[in-house]
């Protein structure tokens, strides 16, 4: 088996207008970045970089113009059925009450709904909703309905999970009590891990590696960060830690330009 959960070898995804076939816009150029089994890996870059263009890329749910895909050393073809994709929006049916939305992809895998209600109702309890199983999505928390989605996508016990900002649209508080959780229960499993997110702080405070993507248009990684820093890890206690400093400094080094480049494209863009 490939030591590589995913790999996106040479990608470059490029759209053309409905409106106007000869237009063109490069999303992704020329992009390479491997995930380890069990490797957690964030990506950061500017607004609109590309970030989640890659995400999607990995689901499956896009296809690049150019390059490959190898899950676990094997060529994609159609939708990565090895990974869960955890959503910035709200995914969950709001017809649904948290442990049917739970159980609803264990149904669609075939699953008898008493085993799928019984798996579904161990990750509630994981993650700590064990009495809000019967609560709609109206009647949760921010917080609540981000526990339900993940664990919607763990309970399908993906070999790699994918998360674009997930947590972003929450308080502080709730989000690094979630950043905390996600690290226990990544800890636990130990699954491939791709994480978009804008923070730089919290990909630092949750990942192994760390992927700085240029501003678009035709984003590619300019830079890759080891973090060192020891685990377990609270991530409100690590971000005080010296080296939590110096690799903020060191990757932001990079990033700041970057960021500028994106904001200065979204204000033109606004003119």
């Amino acid at each position: 088996m490939s030591a590589y959960a995913l790999e996106f070898n040479s990608i470059t995804v490029t759209f053309h207008s409905p409106d106007n076939p000869g237009q063109r816009y490069t999303a992704v150029a020329d992009t390479t970045l491997r995930i380890r089994a069990g490797e957690f890996v964030s990506v950061v870059g500017p607004t609109g970089c590309g970030k989640s263009t890659l995400l999607n890329i990995g689901a499956g749910l896009l296809q690049a113009s150019s390059g490959d895909i190898k899950v676990f050393g094997e060529a994609l073809q159609g939708i990565n059925r090895r990974a869960g994709y955890m959503f910035q929006t709200e995914a969950l049916m709001p017809w649904r009450s948290a442990i049917d939305n739970v159980m609803v992809g264990l149904q669609y895998r075939g699953a008898p709904d008493a085993d799928a209600r019984a798996q579904a109702q161990a990750w509630l309890e994981r993650v700590g909703l064990s009495e809000f199983g019967d609560r709609y999505p109206h009647q949760l928390s921010g917080g609540m309905r981000k526990r339900t989605a993940l664990a919607q996508v763990l309970a399908l016990d993906p070999d790699i999970i994918l998360m674009d900002e997930p947590f972003s649209a929450l308080d502080i508080q709730t989000r690094q009590l979630m950043e905390n959780e996600v690290l226990d229960l990544w800890a636990a499993r130990k699954k491939a891990v791709l994480f978009i997110t804008h923070d730089l702080d919290e990909a630092i405070a949750m990942s192994d590696r760390v992927v700085v993507l240029s501003a678009g248009p035709g984003t590619r990684p300019i830079g890759e960060f080891e973090i060192d820093l020891p685990r377990p890890r609270d991530v409100a206690e690590v971000r005080t830690q010296p080296r939590f400093v110096e690799l903020h400094t060191q990757i932001w080094a990079v990033l700041r330009d970057e960021v500028l480049k994106g904001y200065a494209q979204q204000l033109k863009k606004a003119a």
